[in-house]
């Protein structure tokens, strides 16, 4: 951390960096607060990092298209086989009340 005496003030105020995220803040120490605060400076990424990410994040969704895509097969074939047990089942209700008919 680095310590420093801000000037203009008769109050003594110290500057800190956090460590973490490169923030400065001005602490008064009569006060007990933080009277400023200035947001730490963002690395810059490198052009391979930015190729490396932008690599990751297509691969990422051609992994989210091909899972949405058996998804949507496993639905499909979920669907027809439901539709053909209704079938089914209708073909035989049909022959039962053709058979009742038949025996009446």
């Amino acid at each position: 951390m680095e310590d420093k005496e801000k000037k203009g003030r008769g109050d003594k105020v110290f500057q800190l960096v956090c460590p973490h995220c490169g923030a400065r803040l001005w602490v008064d120490i009569s006060l007990k607060e933080i009277i400023q605060s200035e947001k730490g400076a963002k690395k810059k990424a490198s052009f391979d990092e930015l190729l490396l990410k932008e690599k990751k994040k297509s691969e990422e969704i051609a992994q989210k298209f091909d899972s949405t895509v058996e998804l949507r097969q496993k639905k499909l074939e979920q669907a027809k086989a439901a539709f053909e047990k209704a079938l089914d089942h209708l073909d035989e209700l049909e022959r039962e009340i053709e058979e009742e008919k038949e025996n009446k």
